[in-house]
């Protein structure tokens, strides 16, 4: 029976990190993947500066970029409420956000999941795919059984790692709760490719009549875009042509840059899913940690999955680096790290959500006010400094009940 210092389950960004980083320092780790092959999800392919940040502290941003990881410099806001030609003039420079970060960085995800999982095999953790595990066992000594290959195995190891996304066995296996507020709207995806006419550093949002975009190129004339729209329209983009009805939708008259997305073609699955946020109050147990998904996750709408997903993966990797005694006391400062760090995205996000993807006469009243009143005073969107340059960079009073009802207004819903 073999024995490891970690069993990872999960092979995707955030078990493959955790094990290339344990691995080069010269842990055992085990790291076991479902999949054969790692397809497009429709997320995971944003890093906020702050999560680029992390990439770096970890050793991985140069490995990221050799393989295509593209740097977003600027950023644009349009909404049916201003002007097109007054929205981008207030273009957003996205490198002031993180010292020594141009601005964000994406990289298409199965790419990405690949070439985490051929580094860790490269620093010398045992890796294996088309795995079935079968059995969890949490404890003071923890084990697993799996199945790969048509043979039954059976491993121990002073840490289990749940990295193994949104339905997590280890999550549920080890009895941590999963806490989930209440959905908001949907929010589809769509890689678009063929739209060489949208600027390649350039993002953007908008909000129009009863739709919200946003759109964040990949590079070499490729876009992920994504929409909101009500929690009533559940079918909206159902059926053969739903790609090409939802890019469509993307023709707006706030932003006219929108017309090269609509130009180009669906270069992957259209998936649909509602926004809502999810977290653990203590993402271990005996003898467990959770990382990524697995530990709970944050509204897309604000696109941290990957950043929340780095930072998990650094503060594990140095408390179990610091420690011996691999104990679940040892893993309370991530935990307690990681409570905070969610609620304050929960909050950012749940801001942003009643501002972008709310719709109607009054919902748009809200958001002209809103540009109008930011414009004076630049703390109403703090929240957005959360996102960009990470929960701690804006002060506590900025996630308060007190806080919202000056950022929505008389007018929220």
């Amino acid at each position: 029976m073999a024995t490891y210092d970690l069993a990872i389950i999960g092979g995707g960004i955030g078990g493959s990190a955790l094990a290339t980083v344990m691995a080069r320092d010269g842990y055992s780790v085990l790291l076991l993947e479902q999949s054969e092959a790692y397809i497009d999800r429709v997320r995971g392919e944003w890093i906020a500066p702050w999560g680029v940040t992390e990439t770096r502290r970890l050793g991985l941003y140069d490995l990221l970029r050799s393989v295509g990881g593209h740097h977003v410099t600027r950023h644009v806001t349009f909404d049916e409420s201003r002007d097109p030609a007054a929205a981008q003039a207030g273009t957003l420079p996205l490198g002031i956000f993180a010292e020594g970060v141009p601005g964000p960085l994406c990289l298409g995800h199965p790419l990405h999941c690949q070439t985490l999982f051929d580094a860790a095999r490269n620093a010398g953790a045992e890796v294996r795919r088309g795995v079935q595990v079968t059995s969890i066992t949490p404890g003071d000594k923890p084990r697993l059984t799996f199945e790969h290959g048509g043979e039954s195995f059976e491993v121990h190891a002073r840490l289990l790692v749940g990295a193994d996304g949104r339905a997590s066995q280890v999550r549920e296996a080890a009895g941590v709760t999963l806490h989930q507020d209440k959905p908001h709207h949907w929010f589809a995806g769509l890689l678009v490719e063929g739209a060489e006419g949208w600027d390649q550093e350039l993002q953007a949002i908008g909000t129009e009549d009863d739709f919200g975009f946003l759109a964040f190129p990949q590079g070499e004339g490729r876009v992920r875009v994504y929409g909101g729209y009500a929690l009533s329209e559940q079918r909206r983009f159902k059926g053969p042509d739903g790609a090409r009805q939802f890019l469509d939708t993307f023709a707006m008259r706030c932003s006219p840059l929108n017309q090269h997305l609509v130009a180009g073609r669906p270069a992957g699955p259209l998936h649909a899913y509602i926004n809502a946020d999810s977290w653990t109050d203590e993402p271990y147990a005996p003898g467990v940690v959770l990382v990524g998904d697995a530990a709970g996750w944050n509204d897309p709408i604000i696109g941290l999955g990957l950043s929340i997903t780095y930072r998990d993966v650094r503060l594990v990797s140095e408390l179990l680096k610091s420690t011996d005694l691999w104990s679940s006391e040892a893993l309370r400062p991530y935990g307690e790290e990681r409570r905070e760090r969610m609620r304050r995205l929960r909050f950012a996000a749940s801001l942003q959500a009643g501002l972008d993807m709310e719709f109607g006469q009054a919902a748009r009243e809200r958001r002209r006010l809103h540009f109008e009143h930011a414009a004076a005073d630049p703390t109403l969107g703090m929240h957005a400094v959360a996102v960009m340059a990470g929960p701690e960079a804006a002060p506590a009073e900025f996630f308060t009940e007190q806080h919202r009802a000056r950022v929505l207004g008389p007018l929220e819903t």
